[in-house]
């Protein structure tokens, strides 16, 4: 179990839910939409449109782990909302408020509500790698092929 420290933004809606899992086996806790005051009638997203969308929320959590914030399956399926960027990774040693890139990539218009669950976020373990320039790579039964030279099927 990661720890997650969690401040609202100066403009959250403090009532808001808190990320929460769904059920036991949740992988991702779902975020909400939190506007400002003067926005918490929502943003609709016309066809083809992205926008930030504020959770009103800021993260800390230890170094050696990353939050990935992911599109949710059925607004994906049904509506076509997804995070063009997704997984969006937030780092550790972030500390600014945490926002979702949302598009709107359905062919009509999407009304975010204030409070709707709009996105997930997945706690995950980081490794680092170290970066070495040599002269030659090892050979690999696959080689250089790529981008479908394994076959279809």
């Amino acid at each position: 179990m990661v720890a997650i420290k969690l401040s609202w933004t100066e403009d959250a809606d403090r009532e808001m839910a808190l990320p929460s899992y769904e059920t036991a086996g949740s992988a991702g806790a779902d975020l909400r939409a939190n506007f400002p005051l003067e926005q918490r009638d929502g943003v609709t997203l016309a066809p083809g449109e992205r926008t930030l969308i504020p959770t009103g929320l800021r993260l800390e959590f230890p170094v050696g782990f990353e939050v990935q914030v992911r599109p949710r399956s059925g607004l994906a399926l049904k509506h076509g909302l997804t995070l063009p960027n997704s997984p969006g990774t937030i780092d550790s040693d972030y500390r600014g408020a945490l926002g979702v890139i949302l598009m709107n990539a359905g062919q009509v218009p999407f009304h975010v509500e204030h409070g709707a669950r709009i996105a997930q976020m997945v706690v995950a373990p980081v490794v680092q790698a170290q970066f070495d320039m040599v002269n030659a790579l090892s050979d690999s039964e696959r080689g250089t092929g790529g981008f479908g030279s394994t076959g279809e099927r």
